[in-house]
């Protein structure tokens, strides 16, 4: 319990369960990039103190408007209720653009945890941001993501999205691995080796499907069992973040 306690994750299951925007914007009077910020919590809850608020302080830090979207989840709120949320999260922020003065080419998304099987889905084509006629980003950035709803899967995370007993079609749709197609955007993973709660087959199988499709992407795996990690200040996984920035700009560079 105190372990919970100092990582804010006993505060963050206080928070209410409902949709909600929190803005990091550098107020300048310069255009600068933004990242949208989806933070992990087992479909269950939304972790922003670990995977949120963390993120987007240290991007306004390396010049970049950042986004923490806390989105509806947990058994009152299964498939599509998240990425709905998604959605209205990224097209508030589009909508806003002139006068909050960001630069949409070439935004990038990031996901942790469940928060990443999140942020992936919303860039496939069978569940993503097209369906809502909105832009993909130029970037995906998953931290110790959960990919399959399938035997690999996090138990609480797909018990919270897709139910108890799902449909066969449902845990394939719900299941990133078999949702990449070549439109998928240049991908930055990374997790533990031994990850104690999302087995990092998870991240594994990602890798696997984005290099049969031929989609760029960079996988690192760290040693150690830890899960939640963050920003993974004083961790073996200390300097992801930067490398996850630096991939960024690589794909906006392109743009």
């Amino acid at each position: 319990m105190e372990f919970l306690k100092q990582t804010g994750v006993i505060i963050d299951k206080l928070r209410p369960n409902r949709y909600y925007l929190a803005e990091y914007v550098i107020n300048d009077g310069k255009k600068h990039p933004f990242a949208l910020i989806l933070p992990g919590g087992a479909y269950s809850f939304v972790c922003t103190s670990g995977e949120g608020y963390p993120f987007a302080k240290k991007l306004n830090s390396m010049g970049y408007n950042a986004f923490v979207l806390f989105y509806r989840c947990g058994r009152r709120f299964p498939y599509p209720v998240s990425l709905e949320d998604t959605a209205a999260g990224l097209r508030s922020v589009m909508d806003r653009a002139d006068s909050l003065m960001l630069d949409i080419d070439g935004w990038s998304l990031w996901g942790s945890s469940a928060g990443g099987h999140l942020a992936a889905s919303f860039c496939t084509e069978s569940m993503g941001h097209d369906l809502f006629g909105l832009p993909g980003p130029a970037a995906l950035i998953l931290s110790y993501p959960v990919i399959t709803m399938g035997e690999k899967t996090h138990a609480q995370s797909r018990r919270n999205l897709i139910g108890s007993d799902p449909l066969p079609e449902m845990v394939r749709l719900t299941s990133i691995e078999y949702q990449v197609t070549e439109s998928f955007p240049p991908t930055f993973v990374w997790c533990h080796n031994a990850d104690c709660s999302v087995p990092h087959e998870n991240s594994l199988m990602l890798a696997s499907a984005l290099k049969e499709k031929g989609v760029e992407y960079v996988l690192t795996e760290y040693p150690g069992t830890l899960h939640g990690a963050g920003i993974g200040r004083g961790d073996v996984c200390e300097g992801w973040f930067e490398k996850a920035v630096e991939f960024w700009e690589e794909q906006r560079n392109k743009e």
